[in-house]
């Protein structure tokens, strides 16, 4: 139980924050680059709503918590892809920014840079979303067990 609540905190962290992660890189990433990561978040994510569907449907209380524990290991790994994206070398040189980013260093990226991380944000904070909502669908059957 309580890893689910530190892993919900970590979700929101991700939700709220997209900035809230490490240093970059100083080379930024050809869009194409991240479209070729976001298709693999993204064939993740259907594996992920594959096995809250099975989960869903079992009326084995034994086989829903297997399946509920493949559904936590998977998570697990897409919140690394996520993190991965938003924190590394991916996102580029204060794309994303850091802890310590401020106005002025938003003001210092070129309008390139401002229309690359848009873009990216644009793909990114859809996909968080539909993460909270897996987060929050496992815990619900989580609770339906006990």
């Amino acid at each position: 139980m309580k890893a689910i609540f530190q892993t919900v905190a970590i979700a929101l962290v991700l939700l709220a924050s997209p900035t809230a992660f490490g240093q970059q890189s100083a080379k930024a990433a050809a869009p194409a680059e991240f479209d070729q990561q976001f298709a693999k978040m993204q064939e993740q994510m259907t594996k992920l709503q594959d096995e809250l569907s099975k989960i869903q449907k079992t009326q084995d209380p034994q086989e829903r918590q297997r399946l509920l524990q493949d559904h936590w290991t998977s998570m697990q790994g897409m919140m690394s892809m996520m993190h991965g994206m938003m924190g590394g070398p991916m996102m580029g040189d204060h794309m994303m920014g850091g802890p310590m980013m401020k106005w002025d260093s938003y003001q210092k990226l070129t309008p390139e840079q401002l229309k690359q991380r848009q873009y990216m944000m644009d793909r990114m904070v859809p996909m968080q979303q539909m993460m909270m909502d897996h987060m929050m669908q496992h815990q619900h059957w989580m609770m339906q067990g006990k």
